[in-house]
């Protein structure tokens, strides 16, 4: 493979759709392999585009606006980074030749709750909750009667926790349908509606597929494990703490998911151990918020690997370094232009480092950056990780 000089002919080239903080990591991943970066986002001053070479913000649910800008830059790839894209765009760009990282049809089973437990459950036969589908208030009655309360209702499209909604009793039924589609990616009406299942740990099994040239090769990451108070992802940690036989589960799950939804890359897939049971919950076709921590505890992050996997370069080996943990940094209310207070005292934690996101805005419970932190063991690396996301203030 010949890699070009960036902005100059010859070069290579990524395009981001998103430009969080996942994909700012890869950006920069990019950037050290000397591969020329565009970010694209819904607003200005994303954070992937304070490291990119070109930015543009236009609404990517707009599928001209996303073919215009995909044709201007001519990509050799294109990463899509968030739930919020046009997918139908993605696989007509496909089917013009674009390379989509994984593929266009991965991405559109993964941001689509229905589709992708009909691959997982029904197709693949892999274990998850007891669910049904629903369309109306009274489809989610019938479905919560049949599952049993309480019961978790989950927009067909929706990211990080939002729209997931724990119903008790049936008199909540009517305003927890409701609640759900309004935070619904489109405008869908449907609506997943699953057991509620004690959740004794959770792990995310970063699965990542490359080309050897002689064929596609899946392997997996030590998986991590990590813990959500609510709906969203506060903390996890490498290596995952649970019995040798629920990880040998978890990465057959993940393993026969990832190789039927194909392509390049990685796949973060989330599972859910709840006493005996290893049951599939979730994949993201993209690097996970969880695997973070993997910038602390792996000589090789799951960011690169993605970068590498793209370029249709090798991974053989990834090898976990040191016991470590990862904690968010989440704001307390909205703020343009938020600032952050005490970032000297969280780095006088020995084993530390900060990730500040750069993002223009805060609201409450965003997350605005990472705490990784490495110990000699997990519970010293987890305990460093909350003290200084605890230190660190923003205002």
């Amino acid at each position: 493979m010949e890699i070009g000089t960036p902005l100059l002919e010859g070069s290579k080239k990524l395009m981001l759709l998103g430009s969080g903080e996942l994909g700012k990591e890869i950006a920069i991943e990019a950037q050290r392999m000397g591969i020329e970066v565009v970010a694209v986002d819904r607003y200005d001053m994303a954070p992937a585009m304070h490291v990119a070479h070109r930015k543009y913000v236009i609404d990517m649910m707009d599928p001209s606006a996303l073919k215009s800008i995909v044709k201007r830059e001519n990509p050799d790839g294109i990463i899509t980074e968030i739930e919020a894209i046009n997918t139908d765009a993605l696989i007509d760009l496909e089917d013009s030749g674009y390379k989509i990282i994984p593929n266009a049809q991965a991405v559109k089973i993964c941001m689509n709750r229905i589709e992708l437990r009909r691959l997982a459950a029904e197709k693949l036969k892999v274990p998850t909750t007891t669910y049904a589908f629903a369309e109306s208030a009274e489809e989610v009655r019938k479905a919560c009667r049949d599952i049993g309360f309480p019961c978790l209702i989950k927009p067909e499209m929706s990211s990080s926790g939002h729209g997931h909604v724990l119903i008790n009793k049936e008199d909540e039924i009517e305003d927890a349908y409701k609640e759900s589609i309004s935070h619904a990616r489109g405008k869908s009406k449907r609506v997943i509606v699953e057991e509620y299942v004690r959740i004794d740990t959770e792990l995310t099994i970063l699965t990542y597929r490359y080309n050897t040239g002689k064929g596609i090769v899946t392997k997996t990451f030590p998986p991590v494990e990590h813990q959500r108070p609510s709906y969203y992802y506060v903390e996890s940690w490498q290596p995952a703490t649970v019995q040798d036989d629920v990880v040998e589960k978890a990465k057959s799950y993940a393993i026969k998911v990832v190789e039927e939804l194909g392509g390049v890359g990685i796949f973060g897939v989330e599972i859910i151990k709840s006493g005996n049971r290893v049951l599939f919950s979730e994949v993201s076709p993209r690097p996970h918020d969880t695997g973070m921590v993997t910038m602390a505890s792996q000589d090789i992050s799951e960011f690169q690997v993605h970068v590498r996997s793209a370029l249709g370069l090798p991974t053989p080996e990834v090898r976990l370094l040191t016991p470590a943990a990862s904690h968010v940094i989440l704001a307390e209310r909205e703020e343009w232009n938020p600032k952050y207070l005490n970032l000297e005292k969280a780095l006088e934690i020995p084993g530390v480092q900060v990730r500040l996101f750069g993002k223009p805005y805060s609201y409450e419970k965003r997350r605005m950056g990472v705490v990784l932190a490495n110990g000699s063991t997990i519970e010293e690396a987890k305990e460093k990780a909350r003290k200084a996301a605890a230190l660190i203030l923003v205002e």
